[in-house]
């Protein structure tokens, strides 16, 4: 019992730092209040965020709702050093989830799960989440930073996020007015967004022994650079079209590649036919395919091959829509249509990677 008596503990002494907790958070408060619009009614701190709903102008308006991760990209971001880009990653996996389904962005929250935390790293990962925020138009309104000690390694962290949206009933997207003709529109990804990271990790640093500064092939940059390039957001583009055209359908192109998510949005009985030549692959993925001997049905099942986001809709509103993109300086390429089968994706050709 002596033994026993003597013994005075803190937390710190268990591996959980409150004061370093308390410095990320007042690091990170300019931050996300920048990300603030009227609709916030509280501060950073409170147990619970507080935001005005406001639904002038809609008829029946529904929550739309989402949550992710980024995945195995931190194991970039870990190798590299470099934690402002993820937290962009991960609020426009979010925007673009719920925006297929029509809804606007109100507000996000995110999740930080740390072995240590490092209040320099933590301001750097919620500064990025800050500016897909911003970008998207939705406020940073609460989070949690935890630090589980037994469960990450000192120098990693798990970033997680979920975003509330709102969408008129009226106006939801969700694939039923989808019809056999209607047109398949591909807006370009910036590279692997926040998917395949084991499988391009493995090829890259255990196949082909590269490291992150070594130069990616055909792409001018190094690996490091390539593979943290930020998931990009749609929300802009679409908010565009959907004031005039007739959008019918629309499809993230995440885990999965189009062949599991564009079926999400087609109606039982049809199905999509992808001419694969439609557009030029960027090098990246050549580079995974030739150096890790991937199949090319794989490939399109594991990575989106250059397509991050696909819009379905008439055949008459296909030119208009590419005008716009086009005039917007925002390439987009007809890749496909919908076609009656009970074949969900037909794939045409090869994909088409350039001279």
């Amino acid at each position: 019992m002596e033994k026993r008596d003597s013994i005075r503990l803190s937390y710190r002494d268990a591996g959980v730092d409150i004061d370093a907790a308390e410095d990320a958070l007042a690091a990170i408060k300019p931050i996300i209040r920048r990300t603030f619009d009227d609709n916030v009614l509280c501060d950073i701190g409170t147990f619970g965020a507080l935001y005005r709903f406001d639904p002038t102008g809609m008829e029946e308006p529904v929550l739309v709702s989402s949550v992710d991760s980024v995945g195995t990209k931190l194991k970039i971001a870990f190798m590299m050093g470099k934690h402002d880009t993820v937290g962009i990653d991960i609020v426009s996996h979010c925007v673009n989830d719920i925006l297929v389904q029509g809804a606007k962005p109100l507000f996000f929250l995110d999740y930080i799960g740390t072995g240590k935390v490092r209040p320099e790293v933590i301001a750097e990962v919620v500064k990025g989440v800050a500016t897909g925020c911003r970008y998207a138009g939705c406020a940073l309104v609460g989070g949690e930073i935890a630090e589980l000690t037994d469960m990450y390694r000192p120098d990693e962290y798990d970033l997680a996020g979920t975003i509330v949206g709102v969408v008129d009933r009226k106006r939801i997207v969700d694939g039923s007015r989808v019809s056999a003709g209607d047109v398949l529109l591909g807006l370009p990804s910036t590279g692997l967004h926040t998917n395949g990271y084991t499988l391009a990790r493995k090829i890259c640093f255990e196949v082909a022994s590269l490291t992150c500064d070594d130069p990616m092939p055909g792409t001018g940059r190094s690996v490091g650079e390539v593979l943290l390039e930020p998931h990009r957001s749609y929300a802009k583009i679409i908010q565009v079209l959907s004031k005039v055209v007739n959008i019918r359908g629309m499809a993230h192109i995440t885990g999965g590649g189009i062949t599991d998510n564009l079926p999400r949005t087609l109606p039982q009985g049809l199905g999509a036919r992808i001419e694969l030549s439609a557009w030029q692959v960027p090098p990246l993925f050549r580079f995974l395919q030739e150096t890790g001997g991937v199949e090319t049905p794989e490939m399109l099942r594991t990575f989106n091959m250059g397509i991050g986001f696909i819009v379905v809709l008439p055949e008459e509103d296909a030119a208009k829509a590419l005008h716009i993109l086009n005039q917007g300086g925002e390439p987009a390429f007809v890749i496909g249509r919908v076609v009656p089968s009970e074949r969900k994706v037909e794939y045409i050709g090869e994909p088409h990677y350039g001279a």
